[in-house]
């Protein structure tokens, strides 16, 4: 990812992915995006005509990467986020990338998300929630950053339980969460009839003293029996190295 430093404002910055092709502005001291939305959107597969749902979309980069790699699979991304800061940043990244056409931003709560969305709607939600519980993690004392990283508005069982009512029966509802917080990820998706089908464990680098980092987890609404664990996924080649040739991938345009 570049950056460039050059905004008039002073308080955004606009960075690019894929050598340019792809512009995201956001703001310098708020709440941004790191290697984990660039996950999710790349474990995710895509059928012909999909309605997706951004669930908690920040300032939409997820929805910026999936529409810059398989735009011609998407029939809409809608991006649901809380804060009305992050969702000026999406409708201007929409525009900056000339995506007005496939994808749209609703301001909401999604704990309250029957005001804004129509239920099961979606073919496909994503959602990379807040990590967190509050006094927990990499403290903030932004505020934007701290909602979107803690779980100050939001419980990880009401983020699934929106996610449950958004998505079409038979639907999936992808999620990248930290890999210690996989046995609660599974217990909330089995509460809302949302099966995990798909998981893989994604590590900072090959070291069989160090564990997973996160958990990249594909859940169907209603899905019968049967889970496929993907091989390890390591971002780094060594400690402090270089990227992985397949985590180099997703940056490649």
């Amino acid at each position: 990812m570049k950056t460039f430093s050059g905004l008039a404002e002073g308080k955004r910055s606009r960075d690019t992915l894929f050598d340019g092709a792809l512009h995201c502005v956001q703001h310098r001291d708020g709440y941004r995006f790191s290697i984990d939305p660039v996950l999710l959107a790349h474990f995710v597969r895509l059928n012909t005509n999909e309605r997706i749902l951004d669930l908690g979309a920040g300032c939409g980069v997820v929805g910026l990467i999936l529409l810059y790699r398989f735009s011609s699979s998407i029939s809409s991304i809608t991006a649901f986020e809380l804060q009305k800061g992050l969702a000026g940043l999406a409708r201007e990244n929409i525009d900056l990338n000339q995506f007005q056409n496939q994808m749209e931003v609703v301001e909401g709560d999604l704990r309250d998300i029957k005001k804004n969305l129509k239920p099961e709607s979606f073919s496909t939600i994503l959602c990379n929630p807040p990590f967190y519980s509050v006094g927990s993690g990499r403290q903030s004392k932004n505020k934007e950053a701290e909602i979107a990283r803690h779980q100050v508005n939001c419980t990880l069982p009401e983020v699934v339980s929106a996610a449950a009512i958004a998505v079409k029966n038979r639907g999936k509802v992808v999620m990248v969460y930290p890999a210690n917080g996989l046995t609660t990820l599974l217990l909330s998706l089995e509460q809302q009839r949302l099966t995990a089908k798909r998981m893989q464990l994604v590590y900072s680098y090959p070291d069989p003293s160090t564990g997973a980092r996160l958990v990249l987890i594909e859940a169907v609404k209603n899905g019968g029996e049967g889970v496929e664990i993907m091989a390890p996924f390591y971002i780094y080649d060594k400690k402090d190295g270089a990227y992985t040739e397949e985590m180099q991938q997703f940056y490649d345009p």
